[in-house]
């Protein structure tokens, strides 16, 4: 298994991708979806045009690729905000979870990712149990030949040690 917990700002990694966890139509107004939406406008705005264009569905994802190679992998792990309100997104559930882990294992597959970070996944505006999301991340990104970093503890600025991290 390549997945490692690590400490520290996921917003410094240096894996090839970093994924997280949204809800359609969400207006990414708290925690890491806000930070990315101020450090990455231009993927705020391609992924309100995606909402748009494709209505996704929970248990699916979006990618990103921005200037410099940055990838943002947006799973949507939460029931939809309704459209065109600023409502808090919905709450997570694992099947949706589940599925979505599903698409990015076959994503890093497909594109050959050299590495992941990713967060606690749904566990804060999503208020699933840790322990239940972890067992799914581990089900499903544990067999691949590709370093997972979870970013289990968040330490603002502070770069993770990332063990056999190559950015593709």
């Amino acid at each position: 298994m390549m997945i490692y917990y690590v400490t520290g700002d996921i917003l410094k990694t240096k894996a090839a991708a970093l994924a997280h966890g949204v809800a359609p139509n969400d207006d990414c107004k708290s925690g890491l979806a806000l930070a990315l939406r101020e450090q990455w406008p231009a993927m705020y705005s391609d992924l309100r045009h995606y909402y748009r264009a494709f209505h996704p569905k929970p248990g699916t994802l979006w990618v990103w690729s921005g200037v410099g190679g940055v990838r943002i992998v947006n799973l949507f792990t939460q029931e939809p905000a309704p459209e065109d309100t600023h409502a808090h997104p919905g709450k997570a559930h694992l099947e949706d979870v589940n599925h979505a882990l599903r698409e990015l294992a076959k994503l890093i597959h497909e594109e050959k990712l050299a590495s992941v970070a990713l967060p606690r996944l749904a566990t804060g505006v999503g208020k699933l149990a840790w322990k239940d999301v972890k067992a799914l991340i581990e089900k499903h990104l544990g067999p691949l030949h590709t370093p997972i970093y979870v970013y289990e503890e968040y330490q603002p600025g502070v770069a993770a040690e990332e063990p056999g991290v190559s950015v593709s």
